[in-house]
């Protein structure tokens, strides 16, 4: 018979992130300060040398897209405008949400903020985020020091 650890809180972790993730779908609407902000779903893939950001923010023109990237995050915001009504149709329903939409995703590493790409096509934004080049494997050469610390002598 084998003994097989329990770890009680790691199953409580497990739930807690799966009810935020629930949560964060059931409420794209964020309702803070009487402003309404829509987030946008994202998919982020982590390849060898770069990171690909995916937005999903159909109906949207790329005139009315804003992308800031720094080495840590990138923030992706917008409007989607309201079209000019018709006043001789009336509407008998209309479930489009108008406003402003914000997202800030943080990335798991660094990257090359002035080498970002972007492509925008049906309704999916496509960011290419290239990795910061990571100074990998250099060797330092280390010397011993003739005079001692005089705080090491006295132990």
């Amino acid at each position: 018979m084998s003994l097989v650890r329990f770890y009680p809180l790691s199953d409580l972790n497990t739930l807690h992130r799966q009810m935020n993730r629930l949560f964060d779908e059931i409420t794209a609407w964020d309702n803070t300060n009487n402003n309404t902000v829509l987030k946008p779903a994202v998919e982020l893939f982590d390849n060898q040398d770069s990171l690909t950001l995916r937005v999903l923010i159909p109906g949207i023109d790329k005139k009315d897209l804003d992308i800031s990237v720094t080495r840590e995050a990138v923030k992706i915001s917008g409007e989607y405008r309201h079209q000019e009504e018709n006043k001789d149709n009336g509407y008998y329903v209309s479930e489009f949400n108008y406003g402003k939409f914000e997202r800030t995703i943080n990335l798991p590493v660094a990257i090359q903020n002035e080498k970002v790409i972007a492509d925008y096509s049906d309704g999916i934004l496509t960011l290419i985020l290239p990795r910061v080049e990571e100074v990998k494997n250099k060797v330092f050469k280390v010397n011993f020091s003739d005079e001692i610390n005089p705080t090491l002598e006295a132990n």
